[in-house]
């Protein structure tokens, strides 16, 4: 089991992986997918684990930053 922030993966007894995401389930790999997750998650599990969900980096960042609201 992994990640006490926002992401957490629990490894079913098929082999699956299953990854929440504040407690909701966000994905679940199988097979070859399973096994490269495992082998990478330990560098930074929180970063792996977005990566891997697919909620990393949505190309809007650049534009929020110039945003009213956002300038200081």
């Amino acid at each position: 089991m992994g990640g006490a922030e926002g992401f957490r993966y629990v490894e079913r007894a098929d082999g699956a992986i299953e990854i929440t995401h504040h407690g909701r389930v966000a994905t679940t790999l199988r097979g070859g997918r399973a096994a490269e997750f495992l082998a990478e998650v330990d560098d930074d599990p929180q970063l792996v684990m977005a990566r891997w969900t697919g909620n990393y980096r949505r190309g809007n960042e650049r534009t929020a930053k110039h945003h009213p609201r956002n300038r200081a």
